[in-house]
């Protein structure tokens, strides 16, 4: 299936065929250096959910009583 490029007001337009079920009301949208136009659907940061970081941090505490994080972390 191919889709043309339509110029809608100061944007260019991508039709999205009927056969394409969208997953999102939002798509982040990017370009490759070969060309490629790629639509992400957009969610939620988990590095923004306290949640998320509760769950998955790191439990080994350094010398001075935090936890490690980033680059501190051993190898």
């Amino acid at each position: 299936m191919t889709v043309k490029i339509r110029k809608v007001g100061n944007s260019n337009t991508l039709t999205v065929p009927n056969n394409i079920e969208p997953l999102a009301e939002e798509y982040d949208v990017f370009q490759s250096r070969e060309g490629l136009i790629i639509y992400s659907p957009v969610g939620p940061n988990p590095f923004d959910d306290e949640e998320f970081i509760e769950k998955y941090k790191h439990q080994e505490k350094d010398l001075f009583g935090g936890y490690l994080v980033g680059k501190e972390l051993p190898d």
